[in-house]
């Protein structure tokens, strides 16, 4: 460390002082590929070079994942406590309160699935304020449609050969293994082999219009390398198509679904009609394997991310289990609720007075929801007497330290750019009854975007593709 400067920081600045050339090289391929793109088809965006992150913190990243698959699980299972946790929630946001009608309707008639299947993220930010070393925070776990396991098994390659061209040979073979996308594969062939039917195939549910398609199409070709069937179908076409025979097997298209793998259905404009939510229920009464089932999705909430971080509650997940609960809360930051009461008026009072200490997070995925700065003023000043903030949470402000890299993004100059990151960490888990057969960490991300942006990830055009480059 040089003048209080940390190592990773002069590591990547030296890193692009030596490598202009490289640098002049990635803006002509990006001309390239920019007038080589077509319409519909244009290149996923990524750093020039590997980022530097802490090894220690990795590795916890990474260790703890097993036993958020096994909090995620066991919360799923519990719906006293998504009961608790959401009454308040679904009182004000309509979109928790249909999908938690949804899991009433589920438990009432009996749950048709024995065997679950969990593919999750969990997304940190390296909290380095005042100076202090670095300190893995968690930003959310992601429980439905985690995305990016496809493509961040392509970006290793990417980063050795740039590294090798650039003739830090070195660095390049410091670049991590990853394969989120076997891993991922992995989970959903054992859900299908458990479900014991070879001629039933594995259903991608996607979107009409699908941008990050070839994410999706990674996990589909390990799939097809294990001989699994795989189709991809809409909320229409299920709709259309999809019935129920006795045994509650689900059928679309003639065709018997072992797994449903939703890669879409996680945002109120999914459900573009009374058919789509009709459609999620035919889903769920059935036999098949939903990624995830409805309980599962909402344990992703952050209502249950808020509920979870007061004490004694991941007690109630991890009994007789000290080192498992401190592992998990290690990695908590700051979480206050907005309910109507003492507690929630003194986390308005508290946002209010110091707005660029925190986040204002509504109970939405996919990027680009969260409110910031002076703009959790306007909002929680509009509605702080009103039952409207119980949809929402207040997280502390995660600072990471910047680093400089060149972004590779689409109709955007390639310049140096002061960025930051964020680790997702991969996990895969299977249960079939009581018994989880598969628990298992299978992948990382790294997406890094400019300091300039507050919020957003890849599939909302800010974040870009990254490794990291471990010191």
């Amino acid at each position: 460390m040089a003048q209080g400067i940390p190592d990773e920081v002069l590591m990547n600045t030296a890193l692009i002082k030596d490598l202009a050339d490289v640098a002049k090289d990635a803006a002509l391929l990006q001309g390239v590929l920019m007038r080589a793109q077509e319409t519909l088809v244009s290149y996923a965006p990524f750093t020039l070079f590997p980022t530097p992150v802490p090894k220690a913190v990795f590795l916890q990243a990474l260790a703890v994942q097993t036993h958020y698959n096994t909090l995620v699980d066991r919360i799923s299972q519990d719906s006293e406590f998504l009961q608790e946790a959401l009454a308040s929630t679904i009182e004000v946001d309509d979109f928790t309160a249909r999908l938690f009608r949804i899991h009433q309707q589920i438990l009432k008639e009996g749950r048709s699935q024995s065997i679950v299947l969990g593919l999750n993220r969990s997304d940190f930010m390296l909290d380095q304020k005042d100076g202090q070393a670095a300190s893995l925070k968690q930003i959310e776990i992601n429980t439905i449609a985690a995305s990016f396991g496809g493509l961040s098994s392509q970006t290793p390659d990417l980063h050795r050969l740039v590294l090798k061209v650039a003739g830090r040979l070195e660095e390049s073979r410091r670049i991590l293994n990853n394969n989120p996308a076997a891993g991922l594969a992995g989970g959903i062939a054992k859900a299908w082999e458990l479900y014991g039917s070879e001629r039933a195939v594995i259903m991608f549910l996607v979107e009409e219009n699908q941008r990050n398609i070839f994410d999706h199409r990674y996990v589909e070709n390990e799939l097809w390398k294990r001989n699994i069937r795989t189709i991809r179908r809409r909320f229409e076409d299920v709709s259309k198509t999809g019935t129920l025979d006795d045994n509650k097997n689900l059928f679309v298209d003639g065709q018997e679904v072992a797994v449903v793998y939703f890669r879409n259905g996680y945002m109120p404009q999914n459900y573009m009609s009374e058919q789509s939510w009709d459609t999620r229920l035919l889903m769920e009464r059935s036999r098949a394997v939903k990624c995830p089932d409805i309980s599962t999705h909402l344990a992703g909430t952050k209502k249950v991310q808020q509920v979870l971080a007061r004490p004694g509650v991941l007690e109630r997940f991890f009994p007789g289990q000290p080192q498992v609960v401190e592992q998990i809360r290690a990695t908590f930051a700051g979480l206050y609720t907005l309910d109507m009461g003492p507690e929630g008026d003194t986390t308005v009072e508290m946002a209010l007075a110091e707005p660029d200490k925190f986040v204002l997070k509504p109970q939405r995925e996919g990027g680009g929801n969260n409110i910031y700065g002076s703009e959790i003023c306007q909002v929680l000043e509009g509605m702080k007497d009103s039952t409207e903030r119980m949809a929402y949470i207040l997280m502390d402000k995660i600072h990471p330290r910047p680093v400089q890299n060149y972004l590779l993004r689409q109709d955007a100059p390639l310049k140096v750019s002061n960025c930051l990151s964020e680790l997702g960490v991969f996990g895969a888990y299977v249960r079939q009854g009581k018994e989880m057969v598969m628990n298992e960490c299978v992948g990382h991300l790294l997406r890094t975007k400019s300091s300039e942006h507050s919020d957003g990830g890849v599939a909302a055009g800010v974040a870009v593709l990254d490794n990291p480059l471990l010191i």
